[in-house]
């Protein structure tokens, strides 16, 4: 379990390579990187959207697949191609006005970490580099790529009342 208020927390970001996927990349014949995806966090992550919870992408990932994979389950905010991921979060937080203790943040290595050390709630797969682990309150049972985000999602919306509460939950 979180050991946090989840009931204030108003988007949850995450990171790509080691979070929503696993941290073994594939080469294609092409010699681009190719990522995996996980239903499971699919599936939460398109349902957190219709129940008003802010998904967001910060990630140094530039694969344009990537972008079209979450676009598709209702994500808008995808930032791609990351190298400094705080001046992205600061203005990810400015235009919608959320106050660090509003936002979850998963991410898994050190590139993570200077958002990490701001947000109220953060989060990282059970793969995560030491550094990251213990900046987060919380360590997923789930790898990286394996449901982690499903996890967090899930708990979130359950400690605010919001996970299967209508028949909209049971579809995409």
């Amino acid at each position: 379990m979180i050991n946090y208020d989840l009931s204030k927390i108003r988007t949850i970001v995450f990171d790509i390579d080691g979070v929503l996927s696993a941290e073994t990349i594939a080469l294609g014949d092409d010699g681009q990187p190719r990522r995996t995806v996980n239903i499971k966090d699919g599936y939460a992550i398109q349902l957190a959207q219709k129940l008003g919870l802010r998904i967001a992408i910060i990630t140094g990932c530039k694969i344009e697949a990537v972008a079209t994979r979450y676009r598709g389950l209702g994500v808008e905010d995808i930032h791609l191609g990351c190298s400094r991921k705080l001046a992205v979060y600061q203005a990810y937080k400015a235009q919608y006005g959320y106050e660090d203790e509003e936002v979850m943040y998963m991410g898994d290595d050190i590139p993570d970490l200077e958002i990490m050390r701001l947000v109220g709630c953060p989060v990282c797969p059970k793969d995560a580099c030491q550094e990251i682990k213990e900046a987060s309150i919380y360590v997923s049972d789930c790898l990286g790529g394996y449901g982690c985000g499903r996890d967090v999602i899930e708990q979130t919306l359950k400690a605010q009342g919001r996970w299967l509460r209508d028949e909209g939950a049971f579809g995409w």
